[in-house]
């Protein structure tokens, strides 16, 4: 059996993965950074990620107001 899902989210993160690679040059697998650096890095792309998803969650908000611009302007 497959699970969609799952094989979706494997695909991207060999995307993902791809694209660090040309961009960075580099992968996971290196030794350069600190524990600390490692967790800095992963603080970082958990606060975008909670970015993402309060600007979701305004946009779910803002579909009942009735004047969208007001709703961008005054989440």
């Amino acid at each position: 059996m497959s699970d969609s899902i799952v094989n979706s989210i494997v695909n991207k993160f060999l995307s993902r993965s791809e694209v660090g690679i040309k961009k960075y040059g580099t992968t996971l697998d290196r030794n350069d950074l600190s524990t600390i650096d490692w967790i800095t890095h992963a603080q970082e792309e958990l606060m975008d990620g909670i970015l993402y998803l309060e600007k979701l969650k305004t946009l779910e908000q803002c579909k009942s107001l009735k004047d969208e611009k007001e709703c961008h302007t005054n989440p």
